[in-house]
């Protein structure tokens, strides 16, 4: 969470627009901009959504009503759209997130929405996986975690080696998916639709 106190106001994040667009070599007082420095601003608390949330929070109601169901729950496809702390260009791909449960169970969508929390911060797509990995683990306690994601990084697609259609794949698993090849494997066989 945001300490109140160090956040520059609106307009301070406004006028920081407005001197990138002039160091662009831009007149941030033409037609076509005048309203740019509001719009990104907008735009910016739409991104980085994800510093005002607790994703530990997302996951506190569980279902126990499942009658005996323990085998793998997995969520594949989670459309992800993160930012490169690096460059804070964006960084698009699908998370697939799945767990062994522990005799409890949580909605699908909070699993989604956990992606979702971290994903609009400025991040690395490998402190990304293992955020989203741990606090499943931490909140759920389930006998295993598995989160994979693929992504294209467009700080390497629009700059620096503009290299296109190149993915970047990052997993972490913990529990059973770590300690049992043959869970890893049955995991990774289900993501791939096989």
């Amino acid at each position: 969470m945001r300490d109140a106190r160090s956040r520059p106001s609106r307009a301070e994040a406004e006028s920081a627009v407005r001197t990138l667009l002039r160091w662009a070599g831009d007149n941030p007082e033409r037609e076509g901009l005048i309203d740019t420095p509001s719009r990104v601003v907008r735009s910016y608390e739409e991104f980085f959504a994800g510093y005002e949330l607790d994703p530990s929070t997302l996951l506190e109601r569980s279902f126990e009503e499942v009658e005996g169901y323990d085998e793998i729950v997995l969520l594949r496809n989670i459309r992800l759209e993160s930012y490169c702390e690096h460059h804070m260009v964006p960084i698009l791909g699908v998370a697939h997130v799945a767990y062994l449960p522990n005799h409890r169970v949580v909605g699908i969508s909070k699993l989604a929405r956990v992606v979702e929390a971290y994903a609009k911060r400025l991040q690395i797509q490998e402190k990304l996986t293992a955020q989203i990995a741990n606090t499943l683990d931490t909140v759920l306690q389930p006998r295993g975690v598995a989160v994979v994601i693929e992504s294209q990084h467009q700080c390497m697609t629009t700059r620096g080696v503009h290299q296109t259609n190149v993915d970047m794949v990052t997993s972490r698993m913990l529990g059973a998916f770590r300690d049992n090849a043959d869970t890893r494997r049955e995991v990774l066989a289900l993501i791939r639709g096989q």
